[in-house]
């Protein structure tokens, strides 16, 4: 027995802006973690994290009607929603762990180095 795919039609003057907005979420998506990242790590001043914030909901947007524009079902939709979600927290728990690792091991540093000197 077949089994019968269907899958909702694109139009043609459809791909365009599907290619354009699947784009656009990359873009944004990389800039709001490069700047993140660089404001985090000092690089940039901590003014710069509001510009990251708005990449991020750019591209949650662009994410969203590119979702529409293929006629995602509502489940990958809130896949795709809960997904921006954690991209948006996942910087800074990745520098919050860093910091807390650094903390813990900077007195067994201090002590290596101090036998070395010895």
């Amino acid at each position: 027995m077949e089994t019968l795919l269907v899958r909702p039609e694109i139009a043609m003057n459809q791909f365009l802006p599907i290619f354009i907005e699947s784009t656009l979420v990359l873009v944004f998506g990389v800039g709001y973690a490069a700047i993140i990242t660089l404001s985090k790590m000092g690089y940039f001043s901590k003014r710069w994290m509001p510009v990251g914030y708005l990449f991020w909901a750019l591209q949650t947007y662009f994410l969203y009607d590119f979702a529409v524009l293929i006629h995602s079902n509502h489940f990958t939709m809130k896949v795709l929603m809960v997904t921006m979600l954690v991209y948006l927290f996942i910087p800074h728990l990745y520098f919050y762990l860093i910091e807390e690792a650094e903390k813990r091991y900077e007195d067994t540093d201090e002590a290596v180095q101090d036998t070395k000197k010895n």
